[in-house]
């Protein structure tokens, strides 16, 4: 039961969304820079602050927001702008908070829209910040409308410089390092508020200069200061020294970003204070361990890892004479979890990292900048024990199956890309590293399959060169692309790759090596995609004789092998050995194995065979008996439950069950949206079903907003010449033609006809299909010129490849004699359609309802040729047959009795309306 929604709470004004930052310690407010961003909005609604990384601009940001609260701004809205995904979110939390209009919660990005419109038409006091800005290209779409009342503000940061920035009427405020009195005043406030206000001396002038006035080199100089006691005195020559240490380390010509020697100065003397304090000798290894990792968060419980423990213990630097506060050893020990998280709490203390404790999978952060320096400071020799502890550490921490935690596997896969990107060919020695591996399997179960098609490409182009084109991480590469290929609609690229991985593996592992079974599964299945289906099935009869040979009839990997043939003989509508083989699987499934998830995909398979030989009985008693299993097995929320959902209402659909369907989709797509997410094919198949049970139920308003979106979707996701695309673009016509918006469907009709000649050839039966229905379409509006040249040759086509009597043919035929009449060729419209009404006598009996209407369209041109005994002569005939067969209030008996009145008064009839309901129904 679909559950009515709880009434929306008021809205309470003033109004926080997302999370605005702390003010940094000692803060400085930059009057100058404050000054700008002001007076630049004054006249524009957008400011940008574009600088270098570490000169304070999210800081300044923050000030200005936590501004806008003190002075009673009714929203404030704070969003982290690094990846446009992150926008569109925080948009459609914003809208949900807003209640703006048209945010339903159904979908991120319609949402999202929603709130810009909302922002657009509200007279509200608002402040919407974005920062860190990164990609201009995606970002365009989502940014923020000019304010109508001048009550509305922007604020983004981003370190890109572009053109792009200044367009739209925005401004750009650039932002550069603290002034010298700035710079002072901030290592002031730094010491006064640790109460250590001696250690700024004469030489702070000196000291901050050498640290280029660079906000986040400060931080960490101030950070290491206050910790260690040191004045800036003291500080300086350690700074200097440390520069010129560095001059071989960081070259003047590598420094592309700005940030100069001085933030790596300045850490690295952070770091040589914090080495020296307990848990002594881990603050370097473990900041190099964490600047391998994405910027913008990891997992705390990567810390804990056996890898990562591990390496902090081989890399552990304890001093030759360990000082007062560290506990005496006479020679290293394994560092524990407990040791590693402290050094983690150690790094948060010296302001090298930021650790907080809700910050869920990505509680570990650290800036790009420091990441970066941090990198730069490693030693080479280090660098593949690092990515090495990363790699194990990131593998171990991925749930074995991604739906239970899909933040978590968002998170690993962003981290293993960041690793991945500063550790080279590391990853590949000696043989490709699983994280890679398990990154783009965990993209394929999430349906990211544009993002999945790249990152296998990558692997096995990787592969191949690092490895050779023979080694089985490059096989296993290629097959998983494949796959990608597959999904993607690319099949000729799919069987291509997998006929060669097939015979790789045969080559070099044998016939009947577990892997050569697999890729010859994998070919078949690209082969069955593609419509191959003797092929396929050749194939995995096979792979069922290799299993049953090397694991036995009733090895679990039998059973599935027999359970994918059955498949296939089903998709190539051989039913009856597709159930006797399946009922097989089920029976071994239950009898060796219970209520396992195996038995529970057999019974599933079996049921829907059963639905295609017309057996709906047993079909929806097995899948009702499949989804309680389930339920009570993996749970109400698991993908495979909410398949089996999903296929039982289908079979609730084909037994006309439509009250227990809906309600039953309306909960699929639900979960599948929440669970799995907006783009997951199980979503994307979820809302096409749905759109389908609306329309079958008649309810057009709500089906043709879903079908839009599936349709936008699949051009999105698969691309505009995918099979599915083509599929969704068709059925959408459709539903435009049931609900009257013949504009919309003509104009998408002949996108599909124009798809189906490039894509398909001039006389594929969907080409032919195509044009048959645009050319009746054109019938329906009036637009005869069109329709009556495209009917012409539809017909002559249906007629040499169908053949005269074939029911596509006369349809044909019919229409364009109906054509013809519109268009004042009686004679032409006449001769046809007592061919066609004969022709339907012959080969559908007198009685048919496609022979009353035949009889009826040429009683009509009969009367537009003013041969009116004949007409009321044959409308006679028909309007009894009608009476006889249909009942006295069919809509169809009454039109044809009316008509035939109307010709007896001699009045002209209503002929219009009969032919255009002619054409709409066909």
């Amino acid at each position: 039961m679909v559950q009515r929604a709880e009434p929306r709470a008021p809205v309470v004004w003033p109004m926080r969304v997302g999370t605005v930052p702390q003010l940094a310690s000692a803060f400085q407010p930059r009057p100058g820079l404050r000054e700008q961003i002001d007076q630049a909005h004054t006249g524009h609604t957008t400011v940008v602050l574009a600088g270098g990384g570490g000169v304070g601009k999210s800081q300044m940001t923050v000030a200005c927001a936590h501004q806008a609260l003190a002075a009673g701004t009714e929203l404030v809205v704070w969003v982290n702008a690094a990846e446009t995904e992150q926008v569109i979110t925080g948009y459609a939390r914003a809208a949900h908070r807003v209640q703006a209009p048209g945010a339903v919660g159904q979908d991120a990005e319609t949402d999202a829209q929603a709130f810009l419109d909302w922002l657009a038409a509200t007279c509200r006091s608002w402040l919407l910040v974005l920062d860190d800005l990164t990609d201009l290209d995606s970002i365009a779409p989502w940014w923020p409308p000019p304010s109508p009342a001048r009550g509305g503000r922007v604020l983004a940061t981003t370190r890109r410089r572009d053109a792009l920035l200044s367009g739209g009427g925005r401004a750009i405020v650039e932002v550069d390092a603290y002034t010298p009195d700035e710079a002072i005043t901030y290592l002031s406030q730094r010491f006064i508020g640790a109460d250590m206000a001696h250690l700024l001396d004469e030489q702070a002038q000196d000291l901050v200069r050498e640290l280029g006035y660079l906000p986040l080199a400060l931080a960490h100089a101030a950070a290491y200061m206050i910790n260690e006691a040191v004045s800036c005195a003291r500080y300086l020559p350690l700074l200097t020294d440390r520069q010129v240490h560095l001059e071989r380390l960081l070259p003047r010509q590598a420094d592309s970003e700005g940030y100069g020697r001085h933030i790596v100065a300045a850490l690295l003397l952070a770091l040589d204070a914090a080495q020296r304090v307990d848990p002594v000798g881990l603050a370097a290894p473990a900041l190099r361990l964490a600047a391998h990792l994405d910027p913008a968060g990891h997992p705390d419980e990567l810390w804990a890892d056996a890898a990562v423990t591990g390496y902090l213990t081989a890399h552990r630097a304890l001093p030759t004479t360990p000082p007062a506060t560290a506990p005496a050893a006479a020679e290293p020990t394994e560092v524990t979890a407990e040791q590693a998280q402290a050094a983690v709490q150690l790094l948060h203390r010296y302001g090298l990292i930021t650790c907080e404790a809700r910050g869920g999978s990505r509680a570990v952060r650290l800036h790009a900048l420091t990441a970066r320096a941090a990198r730069e400071g490693t030693p080479a020799p280090e660098i593949p024990a690092v990515v090495q502890a990363v790699a194990d550490g990131l593998a171990s921490l991925w749930p074995e199956a991604d739906h239970t935690n899909p933040d978590l596997c968002a998170v690993l896969r962003a981290n293993t890309d960041t690793l991945a990107a500063h550790a080279g060919d590391l990853l590949w020695q000696p043989d490709g590293h699983w994280v890679l591996y398990r990154a783009g399997l965990s993209l394929v179960n999430t349906g990211l399959y544009a993002a999945a098609l790249t990152h296998w490409h990558r692997l096995a182009t990787d592969s191949e060169r690092l490895l050779g084109d023979e080694h089985p991480d490059t096989l296993t590469a290629a097959a998983n692309l494949a796959l990608c290929y597959s999904v993607a609609g690319r099949a000729t690229e799919a069987i291509s790759l997998r006929e060669r991985v097939l015979a790789d593996s045969e080559r070099l592992l044998g016939d009947e090596h577990p892997d050569t079974l697999t890729a010859r599964h994998g070919l078949a299945h690209s082969y069955m995609v593609a419509g191959r289906f003797t092929e396929a099935i050749t194939l995995l009869e096979q792979v069922l004789a290799g299993r049953e040979r090397l694991l036995g009839d009733e090895h679990p990997r039998t059973l599935s092998a027999r359970a994918h043939l059955a498949h296939c003989y089903a998709a190539a509508e051989r039913a009856t050995e597709a159930i006797t083989l399946l009922e097989r699987v089920a029976a071994d499934s239950e009898r060796l194995l219970g209520e396992h998830p195996l038995t529970l995909a057999a019974g599933e398979s079996l049921a829907l065979s059963y639905s295609l030989a017309g057996r709906l009985t047993e079909t929806i008693t097995l899948l009702e008996r499949v989804l309680a299993g389930r339920e009570r097995l993996l749970g109400d929320e698991h993908p495979e439950t909410l398949t089996a959902r999903h296929s039982l209402a289908h079979s609730y659909s084909l037994a006309g069950r439509h009250t227990e369907e809906i309600p039953l989709l309306e909960r699929v797509l639900a979960d599948s949206e929440r669970l799995l997410g907006d783009e997951h094919p199980l979503t994307l198949t979820a809302r096409h079903s749905l759109a389908h049970s609306y329309s079958l139920a008649g309810r057009h308003t709500e089906e043709i907003p879903l079908l839009e979106r599936v349709l936008a979707d699949s051009e999105r996701l698969l691309g505009d010449e995918h099979p599915d695309t083509l599929t969704a673009r068709k059925i959408l016509t459709h539903s435009y033609s049931l609900a009257g918006r013949h504009t919309e469907e003509i104009s998408l009709l002949e996108r599909v006809l124009a798809d189906s000649e490039r894509l398909l050839g001039d006389e594929h039966p969907d080409t032919l299909t195509a044009r048959k229905i645009l050319a009746l379409s054109y019938g329906a509006v009036e637009r005869t010129p069109e329709a009556i040249p495209l009917l012409e040759r539809v017909a002559a086509d249906y007629e040499r490849l169908l053949g005269d009597e074939h029911p596509d043919t006369l349809i044909v035929w019919e229409g364009l004699a109906l054509s013809y009449s519109l268009a004042g060729r009686l004679t032409e419209a006449i001769t046809l359609q007592e061919r066609v009404a004969a022709d339907y006598e012959r080969l559908l009996g007198d009685e048919h309802p496609d022979t009353l209407t035949a009889r009826a369209n040429l009683a009509f041109s009969y009367s537009l040729a003013g041969r009116l005994t004949e007409a009321i002569t044959l409308q006679e005939r028909v309007a009894a047959d009608y009476e006889r067969l249909l009942g006295d209030e069919h809509p169809d008996t009454m039109m044809a009795v009316d008509t035939l009145h109307e010709w007896r008064r001699a009045q002209k009839p209503r002929w219009w309306l009969f032919i255009k309901t002619w054409f709409g129904r066909r």
